[in-house]
Order: C-alpha cells, then structure tokens, then sequence
C-alpha cells in the first residue's frame, strides 16, 4: 500500500506536471496571443477602413484610363498557366492583411528591391489585401518610402493598400548592439523587435523577407493561427561558415570571419556556433513557407532546416525564387551593339550596399595590381567606380576607411565613390562601364551581377555561392564572365575582360544578356504569387 502511494505522488507531482508543461507552455502562449491581437484590433479596424476608403478613390479616378498594372498581372498569372481572372473576381478574393517584417525597408539594397516587389505581385494578386511593413526608419514617412522605392527601383507601388508601422527597437537587431555573441544576440534580439511589431498590429500572415527567422518562430508560438513565411537571402549561419573559421584569410580569405577559429578562443567560438547551428535549425522547423534566392541559399537552409522542417505537417518543400531584377527595363534602355561599344570606358563597376562582407577592400587591392601591371595609356587607364546605399553613420565611417586606403594605395584618382545613386546614375554607368565587380564571398545570390549582365557588361565574380552557382554560368558553349577568389586572380581577371578582342567581346556580352532573362520581375512576381497562394489557403483552412 505504501509502495501504490509512493508511486501514484510521485505521478501526481512529479511526473504528470512535467508531462502538462509542454500543454501549459503552449496555451500560456496562445493565452498572451490573445490579448495581445485584442489589443491591436481598434488599429486593423482602422487600417483596414482607411485602406478600403483610399483604394475606392484612386478607383474612380483611374476608372477611364488604361489600367497598365493589370495588364502586367494577366501576363505574369498567364505564364503560371492559370486562367485569368476578371477585375471582379479578383477583388473577391481574399482580404486580409499580410505583414513584411523588414526593419531596414528604407535601405535601398538588393533585399528591398525583393521587399517592393513582393509587395507589388501581392498588391496585384489580392488587391483588397492590406501590405504591412514593419519598419524602424522613423526619419522618413510614407510618402518618402514610396518616392525611393520609384526612384530607386522603379518600382509603382498602390499606395493605399501598403502601410508602415515604425518600430521603437530596431536598436536590438543591430550587430553593434552585441559587440559579443552577436549572432545570438541579434536573433534574441530580434524577438524584442518582434513582440514590438506585434503590439502594434498583429497581421493574419507573418512573413520575413530580412533573415530574422526567430521572428516567425515567436509568431508561432503566441499566434498558431497566422501562416508563417521567409523568403531567405543569406542562412544565418552555415556548413560554409564553420569551415571559414580555419582558413587562412590571405589574400580576401573566405568571409569576415576567415581564420579566427584557431586557439582556445577559436575553438570555444566554433562550438558556440555549432549550438547555435543547432538553435537555427529548431527555428527553420516552425516556418510554414520558405522561399530562398538562390540554389546555393536552398542547399544549405535544406541542411539547417530539413530535418526539423519534417516534423511540421504544414510546411511546404523550400522553394528557390530569384530575385526580381529589372532586366526588361535595362534591356530597354540599354543597347548592346557595335554603336554602343564605341560609348564604352575602359571602367569597372562595383554595385553593392558599402557593408564589410561586400569585401571592398579586396576589390581595392586588386585594382591597384591591376593599375601596376602595366604602363596605361591615358584614353585606356582604368577606372573603379563603387556605388552602394549608405544606411547608416557606420556604413559612412566604412566609405571614409576605404577612401584613406584608396589614397594609402595611391589610387585615389582612379577610384571614384558613388554613395546613394539614383536610378538614372546607375544607368548611365551600366551603359558606359565595361566590366561588372562582385567582390563577396559565398554571396547569396547577386542582384547587382544580373544587372551588370542585362546590361551588356563583362562580369568579374567571386568563385562562390550564387553568382558562381545561378549567374555567371556558360550560356551557349561560352562563359559570361569571369571567377576569381584572391586579389590576384581579381586583377587578372580584370586585365583578361579588358584584353579581349572586339568580337569575343561582343560576344560575351551578348550572351551575358542572354543569360540575365532567366531573372526577370515577372518570373520572381509568377513563383513569389504561387508560395504566397499556399499562405492564404492555409489562412482560410481551419486549424
């Protein structure tokens, strides 16, 4: 009898309660869910309304003219083979509101040109439904946002179907916040700057187009009834990552990290990121939908976030969808023939966001190996032009550091800095540059390199991820540009573009721009539609 009363407490306190934890974890989660959407519901009732009342006026106004978005709809949804939907039935379709988590919309770089044009396949896809962005560029409104997205991208958003939210703790995602264990802290944080945006306005589905992906793992949890999707730049961390940490470094190494993996100290950081691997893993199991940029990008979060994705009964196989460039527009308004050549300089062109794993520096060293290999006449002397989004006062420190090298490699007059161009500056020096720069190790895929290839130019790329992988490949039995991994090999591969006889060189580039129409913003919106459309159906299903 003692024995059966020893037992059945040991069963009643010891054992049951850590049975029902997992239970009671969960419905305290759902519980706080709760009260937080009760909330937030008088601000969607507000959005919603003043959304609803904003599409009916530029409605009327637009009712006589040619409607050219629509237009553009019915190409992309023809070419995914499904039949095209009057105005009317479209507008029946769903309503709901969809949140872009992206704290740095404002930045300018190849993520928001993905960003704005989500949104704009969503806008026209669901044109009752409501854009959220959740954003933490509180020194510029609406209006602004809308102004850069056309001048920068070109790209025509609806205006009274996408709103911003402004969050007050974008400071928590910042790597400068976490001068130690920053991966760490930057995903802990970024569940701050989640609960932020979900206390502003919690939307009916969750996606992360920044690679905050502890974010939807949060929504989960509080929220089990909002689908969750990431489209997937860059894994947080990776099998690639880990090995960087024994390289060498020489010579561009392989990432920022390259060779800091050795000693005790090396050692207690490689098993920190191997838990932490393990952490990211967990999280990628909760997502729903998950959408990546490039073959490289899903190879790698199918190693990280495979097995646990296994074990979720409504997440979907992980998807590649490349980023939209506007490879129609360049080829528009840039030409590529025998009369365009002529307007051609002997310059090369770096397009990237002036962040440290853009690799600048390597970029630098091999242009000046370049500019002494040889003496340069003055009509064929080379030139260096890097343009690139400064987001912030370290992004600007960084462009002053690599100004003073520039002048310590006694390149200072061949190199020219372009911070924040428009549109149209870009433009004009993808028509008149030669050569096309990417300088990145194991970047994610390379929106800038389709564009030096839509535009004619001669690309010169890292030997890594998706520029080797997706972009610069052999395209008719001959190559669209070059690989190169140190400075050395940067420089002779700059000096062999700028060698090539008259008709190689038209010959590459022509099949360069051959190449870039396999990435163009009506293949990104048809693929982005159909991932979104697995989001919506799991919204209208019943949990």
């Amino acid at each position: 009898m003692f024995l059966y009363t020893v037992l059945i407490s040991a069963f009643l306190f010891i054992v049951l309660p850590f049975l029902l934890l997992p239970v009671v974890v969960r419905k305290g989660g759902e519980l706080a869910g709760w009260y937080i959407r009760h909330k937030t519901q008088a601000r969607r009732e507000l959005l919603l309304s003043r959304a609803a009342a904003e599409h009916k006026q530029y409605a009327s106004e637009e009712k006589n003219s040619v409607n050219q978005e629509d237009e553009e709809w019915e190409r992309v949804e023809s070419s995914a083979g499904k039949p095209v939907r009057t105005q009317s039935e479209r507008d029946g379709d769903w309503e709901g509101i969809i949140g872009f988590f992206h704290p740095f919309c404002n930045a300018g770089g190849g993520g928001e040109r993905v960003l704005w044009a989500a949104i704009r396949a969503t806008q026209k896809r669901w044109p009752n439904s409501l854009c959220i962005v959740y954003t933490g560029d509180h020194d510029v409104d609406k209006d602004a946002i809308l102004r850069r997205v056309k001048d920068r991208f070109n790209i025509h958003l609806h205006p009274p179907t996408v709103n911003f939210l402004y969050l007050t703790t974008r400071h928590y995602v910042l790597s400068s916040t976490w001068p130690h264990f920053t991966l760490l802290g930057q995903s802990l944080g970024s569940l701050i700057v989640a609960y932020d945006a979900f206390s502003l306005l919690v939307p009916d589905i969750l996606v992360d187009t920044m690679g905050y992906a502890f974010t939807l793992a949060l929504s989960k949890f509080l929220f089990p009834d909002v689908p969750t999707g990431a489209y997937v730049h860059y894994p947080t961390i990776s099998t690639d990552m880990l090995g960087s940490l024994d390289e060498d470094g020489k010579e561009g190494g392989k990432g920022v990290n390259a060779g800091t993996g050795k000693g005790v100290k090396g050692t207690a950081k490689k098993a920190y990121w191997r838990l932490f691997a393990r952490l990211y893993s967990w999280v990628g199991g909760r997502v729903d939908v998950v959408m990546t940029n490039s073959s490289w990008t899903q190879n790698h979060i199918k190693q990280l976030w495979g097995p646990s994705r296994a074990s979720n009964p409504r997440a979907s196989d992980i998807t590649v969808v490349f980023p939209p460039v506007a490879v129609e527009e360049l080829a528009e308004e840039i030409e590529v023939n025998e009369a365009s050549e002529k307007n051609r300089e002997s310059s090369l062109l770096y397009i990237a966001q002036f962040r440290p794993e853009k690799n600048h520096p390597l970029i630098l060293n091999a242009f000046t190996q370049l500019i002494n290999s040889k003496d340069w006449p003055d009509d064929e002397r080379p030139k260096l032009i890097l343009i690139g989004s400064v987001r912030d006062n370290e992004d600007a420190k960084r462009v002053y550091k690599l100004r003073l090298l520039a002048r310590e490699l006694n390149i200072k007059d061949d190199v020219e800095f372009i911070c924040d161009a428009s549109w149209p500056q870009i433009l004009d020096w993808l028509r008149k540059a030669s050569i096309g720069v990417n300088g990145m190790w194991n970047e994610h895929f390379g929106i800038g390199v389709v564009e030096y290839q839509a535009a004619g130019l001669i690309s010169v790329v890292n030997a890594s991820g998706g520029p080797k992988e997706d972009i610069v490949i052999d395209l008719d039995d001959g190559p669209t540009g070059f690989h190169a991994s140190t400075a050395s090999e940067y420089a002779a591969a700059f000096a062999k573009a700028l060698e090539l006889g008259h008709e190689e060189t038209m010959a590459m580039r022509l099949r360069a721009r051959k190449s870039a129409h396999r990435f163009t913003e009506e293949a990104f919106a048809t693929k982005w539609v159909g991932q979104v459309e697995k989001l919506v159906q799991l919204r209208r299903k019943p949990r």
